[in-house]
Formats: structure tokens, sequence, C-alpha cells
């Protein structure tokens, strides 16, 4: 790991500590909650204790990476947090309470705030946890009935 990733991991957690601060996801782990290069992520500093099953919590990684990470709830027991990405299947954890420093309370997509308040959102992120360990393995059909059609399309339209 360099030391400027590091550097700059320990900003955003000092920073958080004091005021909200806004990010912008990298990579697809969160899709399609955050779509990396369009929206951003609003986090506020949260003691551990008050996180509940579904929220989204910003943590550091306990691996050789020590990276921050931005994933969901998926359970809570005696032996700490575990998370997972929305567009994951594999739950990570238990981690300990001293690896979250801040819980997401809004997404900024196209200009526009949404709180994770809203009742839509709220209900949408229940049924999509609900739905974890089937997601993936309909996603995979979809994609695959979505190649057969353009497959499809794409050979009809030659014959003509």
């Amino acid at each position: 790991m360099d030391y400027k990733q590091i550097d700059e991991h320990s900003a955003v957690i000092r920073t958080l500590k004091e005021n909200d601060i806004k990010i912008k996801p990298k990579g697809y782990s969160m899709y399609p909650l955050f779509v990396p290069g369009r929206d951003y992520a609003v986090i506020t500093h949260i003691e551990p204790d008050k996180l509940k099953k579904g929220d989204v919590v910003l943590y550091r990684r306990h691996d050789n990476t020590g990276i921050l990470v931005l994933h969901r709830v998926c359970r809570i027991d005696k032996n700490g947090f575990y998370m997972v990405g929305d567009n994951q299947s594999e739950i990570e954890g238990p981690l300990e309470k001293e690896c979250i420093h801040g819980k997401l309370i809004a997404v900024e997509r196209n200009g526009r705030m949404f709180s994770v308040n809203n009742i839509v959102y709220r209900f949408i992120s229940y049924v999509w946890l609900l739905l974890r360990p089937v997601r993936m393995p309909v996603a995979k059909s979809a994609a695959a009935v979505k190649r057969c059609i353009k497959k499809m399309v794409k050979r009809n339209g030659k014959e003509q």
C-alpha cells in the first residue's frame, strides 16, 4: 500500500469526526446504489452502537490494504458487524466497531440529494438486502437472456 493512500484515508477519518463529508465512491460493489463517476455519498460520523441492519457504512478493512470501504450492514451479532456490497454476495466480517467510521446519510445523483431516510429508499434497501442470496443468480440469468435477445435481434437484422 502506498503512503499517500494511507494519509488520504486518515484525513478522511479525521475530518469525519467533526464534519459530514461528501465522497465519490469508486468501483461497482455498491451498484446500483452508486454508479462510479456519477454519484456522491454523504457520510456522517456515527457511534457504531447506533447502527442497524441495512445501514450503509464507511469502514476500514483490516487486511493488508487497509482501504476505506462503503458497504451495507447485513448482520450484527456479538462477534461484530457483517458487511456486503449491493452488487456482491460474499459477506465480509465480523468487523470490530473500531473499524467503522461513518454512516451514509444521503446520495447525490445528478445534482439532486436523496436522503436515506426516504421511505422509498428504505423499502428498496430492505428488499435488496432480503434478496441477497438470490440476486446474483437472478442478475446473471437476466444478463444471459439479454445477450440472447441481442443476438437474435442482430441475426434478424442481417437476414433482412
